[in-house]
């Protein structure tokens, strides 16, 4: 049973497949939610665990910090909530399959088209990204950090890029990096390469956030939209998404309906 059925007694919770008589998502349509963990109550967290499978839950038990495991749940709760919100099926029952590198992908029922979807989260944000068809990344990083960012770009980022970080000043290096760092990431979650991906061999425009490939990698910067997002002070976040026809996308970019993933866990 999915819970389609539940749509007419309970118009609020769901908004189903389609929204004014357009699908939800589609290889057109990217639906990004982010989930502030600040945002969440301390009767919150059974709700939004309620929503895992039981190997996530069991999962999220055994992180040793409980800010670790809390972040952990609410990547996982608005991954599955996002795919009920698109889909009707019920969050729990939604299962992966790990790709060549390792990489999950959803195993989607006979009713649902290819979904493919990519979740990130760092301390104190959790981001989900979902289409239909298109390789798809997200990256979420903390900004609230130290670190030796021109030491790091050295061994991971391309040499124009290495050029940038070295010219802004030291107030600004922190953000430059992860700036840059998101969107490779995001690229490299969309492929599904992992760290089999040499870094260096590609590098990013941020002002027109282009992307450039140096002569070992075989792709086509035509075929891929990149966005950058400010979801908070102290967060960054980037959107990778593979199209043949970038500027036919539409990206619906919101915080995660935290309200939708109460009522929905009371089902």
């Amino acid at each position: 049973m999915t819970l389609t059925e539940n749509r007419a007694a309970d118009r609020f919770l769901l908004h189903g497949p389609v929204a004014n008589g357009k699908p939800l998502i589609t290889s057109e349509r990217v639906a990004l939610w982010w989930l502030d963990l600040a945002e969440i109550g301390e009767g919150d967290w059974g709700c939004l665990a309620s929503l895992l499978n039981e190997e996530e839950r069991s999962r999220s038990e055994r992180f040793h910090f409980e800010r670790d495991k809390q972040v952990y749940v609410a990547a996982h709760a608005s991954c599955r909530g996002l795919l009920t919100y698109c889909t009707g099926h019920a969050p729990q029952s939604w299962q992966f399959a790990a790709e060549d590198y390792g990489k999950p992908e959803l195993v989607c029922p006979p009713d649902v088209p290819r979904l493919r979807i990519n979740i990130s989260h760092t301390r104190g944000l959790a981001a989900v990204a979902l289409t239909v068809d298109r390789d798809i990344g997200v990256d979420v990083e903390w900004l609230q950090r130290s670190a030796p960012t021109e030491k790091l770009a050295e061994s991971v980022f391309a040499a124009r890029e290495c050029e940038i970080l070295a010219a802004v000043p030291d107030s600004q290096k922190i953000e430059t990096f992860l700036s840059f760092w998101t969107l490779k990431e995001a690229y490299v979650k969309a492929i599904g390469k992992g760290l089999s991906q040499p870094l260096a061999a590609f590098s990013f425009d941020l002002e027109t956030l282009r992307i450039h490939f140096d002569d070992t990698v075989r792709d086509d910067p035509e075929n891929w939209w990149f966005e950058r997002y400010r979801p908070g002070p102290d967060h960054l976040m980037a959107l990778a998404v593979r199209h043949p026809d970038p500027v036919r996308l539409k990206i619906d970019a919101t915080p995660a309906p935290l309200e939708y993933l109460r009522r929905l866990a009371a089902i």
